[in-house]
């Protein structure tokens, strides 16, 4: 076992390390030349690299990344609670998304008042939706679909056949109702926020305060002792606890800076390419650069799932949408004030508040699904199918491949409709399920925050 995993951390490390090289030759990392608001300039060896071998080399680094990313987060799991090692796995996996999107709201500041500091703050928030709904709408359902037709998925306990058609069901961990209680408190927060005129210090106080006392709660869980681990986490969960923090620290610090420092010119070597064949800047920003930011998540997730840790890998995905809705979003305003000298509200158009309400709509419909702690292929599917046919439909509108009675922004009210109808009707259709897991929730937190001991099991309870 000792030679196989340290193979596989030695590949994990090789890929990684031409960027390393390129790194380490320039002196620069990538987005610093951004900073202070100026334009993207990439340093001078960059420039010598095509467009196409940007992406190449950033692309294996963020591949090897997001494998010790994984191994670090599971062989934590020996010494704190799962959820708070997959909180912190989420952390980092989108911490690039953090940093374009803070990006985008330091230039609104610093440019305030000008027509590129109110772009820049449509920017921000057309990059912090579009990658939330990716991590909904191919994110949750790709990975469910992945996890019930994978090869080897009878094997797998969290896969559970159904007679009818598309009714196979991921069974979902019970644990994870805390963190979908706390999803929904911040997606209702969520359709608020449009309707003070931007992001401000009451989104920031409420959403970075939710955030805050989620983690507190699930640092006072208990260590699963009992979760069976196999190649490279078991191999370093054998290591003296010293060595073993030890390692994970080093492992979470090098897979993090390498994500954080890889996924900035992968974006913009996306949205290059991207713009080379006619697809609008706009939409690459919303959409191809968000989704490169999220490529961590994804990977470590189909590894989790890959190895029949389907439960794990959906609580990763979960742990990041809550991450993303909350200190995302209320951080924001913090960078914007900070770049503007004052305190100041991240103002964006309307346009952007339809952005907002389709993210809440969406992730409001997703909840409803969860409540029952399962999700079907209809279901999977019918995520997938409403997000890809609205990105599709208001490219198609964008670049006047069709005509419809609609604009686009029209489109995202009508799509955030559909979304509120659907989930409402689940909620009430599930309304006793869903007043067991708010009462749950509610005794967990009590428990969590009286006595910092026993958390409650049953999902009855």
């Amino acid at each position: 076992m000792r030679r196989r995993a340290l193979g596989a951390i030695s590949a994990a490390i090789a890929l990684t390390l031409p960027w390393v090289a390129v790194v380490g030759a320039t002196g620069l990392l990538p987005w610093v030349a951004a900073v202070g608001g100026l334009e993207y300039q990439a340093p001078r060896l960059f420039r010598t690299l095509s467009t196409f071998w940007t992406v190449i080399l950033t692309g294996l680094a963020v591949l090897g990344a997001a494998f010790l990313l994984a191994w670090a987060a599971e062989t934590a799991e020996k010494d704190v609670p799962q959820a708070f090692a997959i909180a912190v796995l989420a952390v980092l996996a989108v911490a690039p998304e953090y940093a374009v999107d803070a990006l985008y709201a330091w230039n609104a500041g610093v440019f305030a008042g000008t027509e590129r500091g109110i772009e820049a703050g449509n920017l921000a928030v057309a990059n912090m939706t579009g990658a939330n709904r990716i991590l909904i709408g191919i994110g949750w359902a790709g990975v469910a679909l992945f996890t019930i037709f994978r090869r080897g998925s009878s094997a797998d306990p969290a896969v559970e056949r159904r007679d009818g058609f598309l009714s196979d069901v991921v069974i979902l961990d019970r644990q994870i109702g805390l963190e979908i209680v706390f999803l929904l408190l911040a997606t209702l927060w969520a359709f608020l926020v449009p309707l003070r005129g931007g992001i401000d210090i009451l989104d920031m106080l409420f959403l970075v305060g939710l955030y805050v006392c989620y983690i507190a709660v699930i640092l006072r869980g208990e260590v699963e002792r009992d979760t069976a681990h196999v190649g490279v986490p078991a191999y370093l969960q054998q290591f003296s606890k010293a060595s073993r923090v030890a390692t994970v620290l080093v492992l979470f610090a090098y897979s993090g800076t390498m994500i954080f420092t890889a996924v900035e010119p992968f974006a913009h070597g996306l949205e290059s390419l991207g713009e080379s064949v006619g697809i609008p800047s706009f939409f690459m920003i919303q959409w191809i650069a968000p989704l490169a930011s999220e490529a961590p998540e994804l990977i470590v997730v189909v590894y989790l799932v890959n190895k029949a840790r389907s439960t794990a890998g959906f609580n990763a995905l979960i742990s990041s949408k809550l991450n993303q809705w909350t200190l995302l979003i209320g951080t924001l305003v913090v960078v914007h004030s900070l770049a503007l000298g004052r305190y100041g509200v991240l103002a964006f158009d309307f346009k952007q508040s339809a952005e907002i309400w389709l993210t809440a709509a969406q992730s409001f419909f997703a909840i409803a699904l969860l409540l029952k702690f399962q999700i079907s292929v209809r279901e999977a599917l019918t995520l997938l199918v409403l997000f890809l046919s609205q990105v599709f439909l208001e490219f198609a509108l964008i670049r006047e491949f069709v005509a419809l009675p609609v604009s686009s922004t029209d489109l995202l009210l009508i799509y955030s409709a559909i979304y509120i109808v659907l989930g409402v009707a689940l909620f009430v259709s599930r309304r006793r399920v869903f007043g067991r897991l708010v009462r749950r929730t509610a005794g967990t937190i009590g428990d969590a925050m009286s006595t910092g001991g026993e958390q409650p099991h049953s999902a009855d309870d």
